[in-house]
């Protein structure tokens, strides 16, 4: 009997946990020489816990690495590349203000008497990327080629670097289609040439088109590993957000219509490279949920309307008259709020205090030219630390000392002060304990029946079920299907998930 063949890459109870947090719980992965390998996952699931483990950036608390049999301890990312492992992220991390040849050979240049051998270098980079297809001019700016480009020179750069295992995280996200098929080509050339590749991704048809296998993490645990040719995407789906289809479906709480007046309406609106152009109208009252998988395009959604990132097609209205959302401030202007996922970063300001960050969104449609009176702001903030039950004891107290639930209230707080007509919640629940959560998800129902249009975003497909009047499903940037009354369920809205929308391409 032939031996089984050892793993490239094995990990053996990989655990790894931060204050408050257990990022990775006894993770097992093995990465065979020369197949690509899918490592996906939810927000929060460990996939770059797990990276950064593999790569140096983080130190592991618990596990082995071995790397072709051998126990290996890589300290940062310079003795993982040592080591064998390269990475490539979709923001292509090399300076776009150098030439494709100093990027190349950047940290490493060749040098004689101490000055760079630029016609070497040069010369260098040329052979390098004509074993990749690429007949390009290596002496100008990176910045003059696509991204497309840009990201098989860093595909070029991490395999000479490191040469064993090259790690991709989200490569296409920014690349069309053909764009795609260019780097997947250079994907396949070089699982030939026996590279182990780890590929994450949020598209699951390109997991499809390129992986041998499949491994899904969920909170930090492994779900499991299955090859590629032998899973079904509804049961990959069922894997990465832990909902088991049965015939005892969450079903919709009661069969809802939206009756109300359309408030607010879009127009083929979308952002290229973004989302897609989609049409959706939000009546007065309405609670619309959007679900996806995290990349699919549901919050890229919400900050397309919101102006995050202004659209490039499309028209929105508002009550029939035509409505500029070109930016955050028209569309507050417009009566628009919006609460986005991670409230760390695009939320809360830490160090303000629990008034000043519930006034903030008001006092910014206002004007900074004419500030809210300070007792007036007391007011406000006093009304909704009551109305929301935001525990703080003193309104004085800077946000980032509360708990992540009475962060998130004193965010939609800061929203509800400015009577939005339209507010955009983008994982109204994440992170937060069980009570915040039972509260926010009343107060969704508050609001639709104080009349005001409401669009939530929501891995919590059981919560969605229960509040939307309608759900919207987001795949592969684009809205792919629309559930109303009976068929508001979560195995019809896995289904829509996991549904494939093009014929299957061979591997």
């Amino acid at each position: 009997m032939e031996k089984p063949q050892e793993p490239l890459l094995s990990v053996a109870s990989l655990t790894k946990s931060f204050p408050g947090a257990l990022a990775l719980d006894g993770v097992d992965f093995t990465l065979r020489a020369g197949e690509v390998h899918a490592l996906l996952g939810e927000n929060g699931a460990g996939k770059s816990t797990l990276i950064k483990c593999l790569t140096g950036a983080y130190r592991r608390d618990s596990g082995d690495i071995r790397l072709s049999g051998n126990l290996v301890d890589p300290r940062d990312t310079f003795e993982a590349q040592a080591l064998g492992i390269g990475t490539v992220y979709q923001e292509v991390n090399l300076l776009p203000n150098l030439t494709v040849a100093q990027n190349l050979y950047l940290g490493r240049q060749p040098t004689r008497f101490g000055m760079v051998g630029t016609r070497r270098m040069n010369a260098g980079a040329q052979a390098l990327l004509s074993r990749y297809g690429l007949d390009i001019d290596v002496t100008r700016e990176l910045s003059s080629y696509s991204v497309a480009v840009q990201q098989i020179i860093a595909i070029a750069r991490a395999v000479d670097l490191s040469g064993k295992i090259l790690i991709l995280d989200e490569p296409t996200a920014s690349l069309d289609a053909q764009e795609v098929r260019m780097v997947f080509d250079i994907v396949r050339a070089l699982r030939e040439r026996g590279l182990g590749i780890i590929f994450i991704t949020h598209f699951l048809n390109q997991v499809f088109e390129i992986s041998d296998r499949i491994t899904v993490l969920r909170n930090g645990r492994l779900v499991g590993t299955r090859d590629a040719a032998d899973i079904e995407r509804i049961d990959l789906v069922t894997m990465m957000l832990g909902h088991e289809l049965s015939q005892e479906t969450v079903a919709h709480k009661a069969a809802r219509k939206s009756e109300g007046e359309v408030a607010y309406c879009f127009r083929d609106f979308g952002r290229a490279g973004t989302i897609e152009p989609f049409n959706l109208e939000i009546r007065r009252g309405e609670a619309v949920g959007v679900a996806g998988l995290l990349g699919s395009g549901r919050t890229e959604t919400a900050e397309v309307i919101f102006g995050v990132r202004p659209h490039d097609s499309g028209n929105a209205e508002k009550d029939g008259s035509q409505l500029e959302l070109n930016g955050p401030r028209k569309a507050i202007a417009a009566g628009l709020g919006f609460c986005p996922e991670d409230r760390k970063t695009d939320g809360i300001v830490g160090d303000l205090s629990v008034r000043e960050n519930i006034v903030l969104a008001l006092q910014a449609r206002r004007g900074w030219s004419r500030p809210l009176p300070r007792q007036e702001q007391i007011e406000i903030a006093d009304r909704f630390i009551d109305a929301l039950d935001i525990r703080t004891t003193d309104r004085e107290k800077p946000l980032r000392l509360l708990s992540g639930g009475n962060q998130q209230k004193a965010i939609l707080a800061r929203w509800l002060a400015t009577n939005p007509e339209f507010l955009i919640l983008d994982e109204p629940t994440r992170g937060i304990d069980v009570g915040a959560h039972a509260e926010i998800i009343r107060l969704i129902e508050r609001l639709c029946e104080d009349g005001v249009s409401l669009l939530v975003i929501s891995s919590e497909l059981e919560e969605l079920v229960a509040y939307s009047h309608r759900v919207i499903v987001v795949r592969d940037r684009q809205h792919v299907s629309e559930l109303t009354g009976e068929e508001i369920n979560t195995d019809n809205i896995v289904r829509a998930i996991a549904a494939d929308s093009q014929p299957e391409q061979a591997r």
